[in-house]
């Protein structure tokens, strides 16, 4: 009785530790099985794993083997045995007919042994890691919700849960300032999935910048629908965000849309950021409008679109732009270490000469 309930707790505790279906782990440990016993009898290593028929019982916490054999004249396959050898195992056996050869798993030495539990650690490892694919492979570039379960203490690095698999959150992908607890629920945005076809890993993130804008999706029907579009993101992690939209109908206001009722939509969004400032920038096609409207909250008095010139390092064609801001608003359209002109010139894709109007010549 001590040695059934053993097995069946054992066998219920890889189950659920590892997420697998009873009926798979079963297959995997016939397996081991089969790789344990070609170790231990070299007579059966050219045996295909079809002529091996093993039972597992796990209420009477029997395991029955045998390798079955086909009886013949002359053998010349591995799965062949002669009618004279046949008789010794079954006194019955005829040409045509099969016969089993029952071999004691528990009889296996060390090394059988060990192979064949080397084995079932491969074979789950390797179910778990189809398995964490599997899950994630549509949720790249997707916004997930994820459980904390640890926090470690010397590298920050967080060990989040998503249904029955856990991912690592790395201190550099989250916002920086930010304190996560554990037990606590959070917003990640699925980056990648690395070494899919050997041992992947999920790469998730709050730092970027796709967060920001499946948050406003789940958060902003109309972007849902459609009906508003976001056209482009910039971001500084825990600092600020910039997010430019567009209204596809008239009678929709692009900015209001994204702030809600009262601020509710925004306001949600920004605490989920952990306090992260959100500039909402009104889309124009028209870039000398873009590009005054990115630069807010700061007012501008002109823009003038300057000839492209090619980078100095990547020989790439950049645009640029002059901006003229009145005297008193240079230094909050340029923002405290150029944050605001930055994430401006991110935003719109130009680089932005910001001058006040005091330097204007005559």
């Amino acid at each position: 009785k001590e040695k059934k309930e053993k097995l069946g707790e054992a066998l219920s505790g890889i189950e659920k530790e590892n997420g697998i279906d009873g009926e798979i782990l079963i297959e995997k440990i016939k397996t081991g099985l089969i790789r344990a016993a070609k170790k231990q009898y070299k007579e059966f290593s050219g045996c295909t794993d079809e002529d091996f028929k093993i039972e597992i019982d796990r209420e009477k916490n029997k395991i029955t083997m045998a390798v079955i054999k086909q009886v013949v004249e002359t053998p010349e396959a591995p799965n062949e045995i002669s009618l004279e050898d046949a008789k010794k195992i079954n006194s019955r056996a005829k040409i045509g007919g099969k016969v089993n050869i029952k071999l004691s798993p528990a009889s296996f030495g060390r090394g059988a042994a060990g192979a064949a539990k080397q084995s079932l650690r491969n074979d789950i490892r390797d179910y778990e890691n189809a398995q964490l694919v599997e899950q994630f492979k549509d949720k790249v570039g997707e916004c997930i919700t994820a459980k904390v379960v640890r926090i470690d203490a010397v590298s920050g690095i967080a060990t989040l849960q998503v249904e029955k698999n856990e991912i690592l959150l790395f201190k550099s992908e989250q916002i920086p300032g930010e304190i996560i607890k554990e037990g606590q629920f959070v917003k990640v945005y699925v980056m990648e999935i690395k070494n899919s076809d050997k041992k992947p890993t999920v790469k998730v993130s709050r730092k970027h910048h796709g967060l920001v804008k499946r948050l406003f999706e789940l958060e902003v029907p109309e972007i849902h629908d459609g009906t508003v579009e976001i056209k482009s993101i910039s971001r500084e992690a825990g600092v600020r965000t910039k997010i430019a939209v567009i209204s596809n109908d008239e009678n929709v206001d692009a900015k209001g849309a994204c702030i809600g009722p009262k601020r509710s939509r925004i306001t949600r969004i920004i605490e989920e950021l952990e306090g992260e400032k959100i500039d909402i920038i009104q889309y124009s096609e028209n870039d000398e409008e873009f590009i005054a409207s990115a630069l807010s909250p700061a007012q501008v008095v002109s823009v003038t679109i300057n000839e492209p010139e090619p980078d100095e390092k990547t020989g790439e064609m950049k645009n640029k732009c002059s901006v003229i801001v009145p005297n008193n608003q240079l230094s909050l359209a340029i923002g405290n270490r150029g944050q605001n002109a930055k994430l401006a010139a991110k935003l719109t894709k130009y680089t932005i000469d910001i001058k006040p109007e005091n330097e204007i010549p005559e």
